[in-house]
């Protein structure tokens, strides 16, 4: 269910109608659009409250809300989301496409110093990279921890890169608050609903994967559990499924885009490294992610990928990944997006929230 309130309604209504929701013993969601303001509800089971909830002054309409999806849905919010982030004017979901780029995985400081100055040069807004890493092995390399997103956030003072890394857990989880600015759930974890929820009491914008087999419906509904919890800055991730096809790593789902785009207002990316496997094949489905009306990518860029400790062969070169960005900008301006100018990016001054 949800309440559409009059454009005229004051906040002391729109507190009144909330506190009468929790009374109820539901929880309510504020959300804001350009033309209305909207309270979703979370926990009613059926209409009975909406008589008594339609005749509060202030209250426009009551609507039932049909899919099992509510937060994430467009009956909730016509408007696309822009997710925002603070010291920073970068967004993911506006005019400008969104760029994420790094290594698989954390190394070294100088290995992360190297690609977070390349890629920030070339063009993105957000470096990637892993300080914890679920792998399939037990014996690969599962990354530096701590010490890893120490270095991750070092990079962000010294480049203006906003960081985004993967939670594994409820317990990396903790960290990767403190010190990211962007929290990555991974393909494996998009049905750990424990980790989910926890994700969604955090304030830090949320990187949603889609799992390796997952429906578009499935992973909406992994996005309701973030939302809620009161998390709103929810972007979504098509990264490849799982198929019969053997000649990419996994396989891009490019019509899951606007089938997305037709259901919720949340932001969504494309990962052409995980979908491609293999670099050569990497920018083109990066350009037909973009062509199909993602939002933006997040691509794997390594300086010297044959010795990465993960994912080397589906990494960019840092000259690869800024010639791509160029043909974005070209794929960007005929759909009317932006990206920002190659060149080194001003420190965020973000800092770490210890």
């Amino acid at each position: 269910m949800l309440i559409s309130m009059n454009v005229n309604a004051t906040e002391e209504q729109m507190r009144a109608v909330c506190t009468r929701i929790e009374e109820l013993g539901f929880r309510p969601h504020p959300l804001t659009g350009t033309s209305r303001y909207v309270i979703g509800i979370t926990g009613n089971k059926d209409l009975s409250a909406a008589d008594q909830l339609s005749q509060m002054p202030g209250v426009a309409e009551v609507i039932a809300v049909t899919k099992p999806y509510k937060l994430v849905s467009r009956d909730m919010k016509p408007e696309d989301t822009v997710v925002r982030f603070a010291g920073s004017d970068a967004t993911v979901g506006g005019a400008e496409l969104a760029i994420m780029a790094g290594p698989c995985s954390v190394e070294s400081r100088d290995q992360i110093f190297r690609v977070a100055e390349a890629v920030g040069k070339g063009g993105a807004r957000f470096l990637r990279g892993g300080a914890f890493k679920p792998r399939t092995s037990p014996y690969a390399f599962q990354g530096m921890g701590e010490k890893g997103l120490e270095i991750m956030a070092a990079a962000r003072e010294a480049f203006g890169l906003l960081v985004v890394t993967e939670a594994i857990d409820q317990e990396s989880l903790a960290l990767v608050e403190q010190y990211a600015d962007m929290i990555q759930i991974g393909a494996r974890n998009m049905q750990n609903f424990a980790l989910l929820k926890q994700a969604g009491r955090t304030r830090k914008p949320v990187l949603l994967k889609r799992g390796m087999s997952a429906t578009l419906e499935e992973l909406l509904m992994a996005a309701e559990y973030i939302m809620s919890e009161g998390n709103y800055n929810v972007v979504l991730c098509e990264r490849g499924i799982r198929t019969f096809a053997s000649h990419t790593r996994n396989t891009l789902d490019v019509g899951i885009i606007p089938a997305a785009k037709k259901l919720t207002h949340l932001p969504i990316l494309v990962d052409p490294s995980h979908a491609a496997g293999e670099r050569d094949k990497v920018v083109p489905l990066a350009l037909a992610g973009v062509a199909a009306g993602a939002d933006g990518l997040i691509v794997e860029v390594h300086c010297d990928p044959d010795r990465a400790l993960s994912d080397g062969a589906q990494s960019l070169y840092p000259d690869q990944f800024a010639a791509m960005v160029g043909q974005v900008r070209g794929i960007g301006e005929v759909l009317g997006r932006t990206l920002p100018q190659p060149g080194h990016p001003q420190p965020t001054g973000a800092g770490v929230s210890k």
